[in-house]
């Protein structure tokens, strides 16, 4: 048998980056979808993760079951930051920043929706146009816990069929993919490969159906004698992930039908670009090309020169363009010490190491940030509105990290002619001193064939309660944010906060973040000075005088201009779409009739009584003009 794949030769349509991204969320609002605007990179009251790692994070209240207010259909373009894999990039695939193209259906449409969908979108010339022939699908080949997934595979052969593709017979040769195994290029695996969640112990769950792209490449039998979709070979490029969630797993391990069954999609646009443009990586895609000329116009350093160039011209520019997105979101971070400013910092000052590697001894930041917003501004205008933002923060930094570089890595030669390596306590004498990360001196270290004592630095690390990297690369398993009932308590208290703020400083005073464990809550808001006692005390005893009234919360749908018509606080309303949820704590004392109403995704409790006793434990400076409140609830 020959496999048809290998004699079609490979006549794509050839779309750009934006191409891709508007022909993706035009097709899913002609099937209804309500197109949903990007949710800020900063997640909101969810202290499981420092970044929004993908498209359903944002939407996890409505997984569960929360109405939303645009309805059952929803899709979206997610920018979104992966940490755990920074000392991967370099290679020819690994992105810290990345878009997810998603469709989602809230108890609406499930399987043969969107499995008929996919293929459409795929597959018809008005859209993606890719030849049937290329594509393959995997489904869940069912265990002891859930059934083989009989509907996707009908789903699927009856897609296959209407396109001409009919079962394959024989035995293929070595370098063809095997026939599927559940009909004309599908294949069943296991839930390793074809099952989602849940992301604890318990929680919803079920199959899921991915699709792949037949590249055409030649088989390696060194990932075994025949290839098939699943194949680590690179033959097969996985480009979309279709996840049903149909089951709620229990904390007897059973698995139940859900009574709300979910659709969740996912795929990424930096993988599709390769795939419709005929590239063999990310780095070689329109967009990330566009970066390369940029930085070979102006520093003279050019891609596809040697292997340990390409590698540091690609950490530089991801670097740098994640940076741009996370100091230039609605919610925007700057370099610092703490939480997301550390992955900032640690960013830009392995980008600025890199470029002096490649010889260059000028700034680069504002001159790859300018290009990032160039190129991506159209898409995400926030770029383009907080742009000198962007540039100021990234030239301080590089200015910063400059001036210490020098003395530091003097300092560390110094460390290694003496000892032959560095320890763990000097490579922290190397971060409080010099500036230095502790991944910086572990990369040098690496290098001259020696390993830093990590629990050393981080003993010492801990007392300045600084972020290690096991913290760097966060929790999130791809799963669910915590709506327990202290989290949901302490979220509601930040409405009470936010207003007894207003109250007592002023309706200056805006919310600039959030986050919440179930110990405590933690909120930052626009204010250019140290509050007093006095004025911690007032707040205290606003918040407090809330609780003991025991009133009322509930909410209203509506759209954003409603909302601020009738008296609510927007908080990042980019990431709504034309209606909202508007909390409202009602209070006939108040000569308006609430004590607070304010635009927000929930959840909260009924009534404040269930609050207990608010304190306020610290109040200080995050940045200039922000200041942050640390408090928490006593039952």
């Amino acid at each position: 048998m020959t496999s048809d794949s290998s004699l079609i030769p490979i006549v794509m349509k050839k779309l750009s980056t934006d191409e891709i991204r508007q022909t993706f969320l035009d097709f899913f609002k002609q099937k209804g979808h309500a197109i949903l605007p990007s949710a800020s990179l900063i997640p909101e009251n969810d202290p499981t993760v420092l970044f929004t790692t993908a498209g359903m994070h944002p939407l996890v209240p409505y997984l569960l079951g929360q109405p939303h207010p645009m309805g059952k259909r929803l899709a979206s373009v997610q920018k979104c930051v992966r940490t755990g894999d920074i000392e991967e990039v370099g290679d020819n695939r690994h992105l810290t920043f990345f878009e997810m193209l998603g469709n989602w259906s809230l108890g609406d449409y499930f399987k043969q929706d969107a499995i008929s969908w996919s293929a459409e979108l795929l597959t018809k010339p008005e859209w993606f146009d890719i030849d049937p022939h290329r594509l393959y699908a995997s489904v869940f080949q069912g265990d002891e816990d859930a059934p083989r997934d009989e509907e996707s595979i009908a789903f699927w052969q009856a897609q296959f069929e209407v396109r001409g593709i009919s079962a394959e017979v024989g035995a293929p040769e070595a370098d063809e993919p095997a026939t599927g195994d559940a009909g004309p290029r599908i294949y069943a695996y296991p839930k390793k490969q074809n099952w989602w969640g849940p992301a604890g112990q318990t929680g919803p769950c079920g199959p899921d159906t991915e699709i792949y792209f037949d590249t055409g490449k030649p088989h390696d039998p060194a990932f075994g004698p025949k290839c098939h979709p699943a194949c680590d070979c690179g033959r097969f490029i996985e480009i979309w992930n279709n996840v049903f969630m149909q089951y709620d797993k229990r904390e007897d391990g059973k698995f139940a039908v859900l009574a709300q069954q979910n659709v969740d999609t996912g795929m990424g646009l930096e993988r599709m670009a390769c795939v419709m443009q005929g590239v063999p990586t990310v780095f070689d895609t329109d967009a990330y090309r566009k970066l390369f000329e940029v930085f070979s116009r102006v520093f003279g350093v050019d891609y596809g020169k040697d292997a340990n160039t390409d590698r540091s011209l690609r950490i530089v520019l991801d670097h740098l363009k994640t940076a741009t997105f996370i100091i230039g979101d609605p919610r925007g971070v700057a370099p610092s010490n703490i939480g997301q400013g550390y992955i900032v910092r640690r960013l830009i000052r392995r980008a600025v190491r890199e470029s002096k590697r490649l010889g260059v001894t000028v700034p680069i930041t504002a001159t790859v940030a300018q290009a990032v917003i160039d190129g991506c501004g159209e898409a995400y205008p926030e770029l383009v509105q907080n742009a000198q933002r962007i540039l100021d923060e990234m030239a301080k930094e590089e200015a910063k990290f400059a001036a210490t570089l020098e003395r530091g890595l003097k300092e560390f030669d110094k460390m290694m002619a003496e000892g032959g390596t560095v320890n763990g306590e000097q490579a922290f004498v190397l971060y409080s001193t010099y500036g230095f990360p502790i991944e910086l001196t572990e990369e040098l270290v690496r290098e001259r064939g020696g390993q830093v004592d990590r629990g050393v630095f981080e003993a010492e690390f801990k007392k300045h309660q600084e972020l290690s990297r096991t913290a760097s690369a966060g929790t999130f398993k791809g799963g669910l944010a915590d709506n327990s009932e202290e989290v949901t308590r302490l979220h509601t208290a930040t409405h009470l906060l936010h207003q007894a703020l207003r109250t007592v400083l002023g309706d200056h005073v805006a919310q600039k973040g959030s986050n919440i464990t179930a110990e405590r809550l933690r909120f930052d808001f626009v204010h250019s000075e140290k509050m007093t006692p006095e004025q911690i005390a007032a707040v205290e005893e606003l918040v407090n005088r809330a609780i003991s009234k025991d009133l009322p919360m509930g909410f209203e749908e509506m759209t954003v201009p409603e909302a601020k018509d009738a008296g609510a606080i927007g908080l990042f309303e980019d990431k709504y779409g034309a209606k909202v949820k508007v909390y409202t704590v009602t209070d006939p004392d108040e000569q308006r009739g609430f004590y607070s109403k304010e635009i927000c995704g929930g959840p909260h409790v009924t009534h404040t009584g269930e609050l207990g006793r608010f304190k306020i434990q610290k109040e200080e400076a995050v940045s200039a003009g922000v200041r942050r409140i640390k408090a928490v609830l006593s039952h």
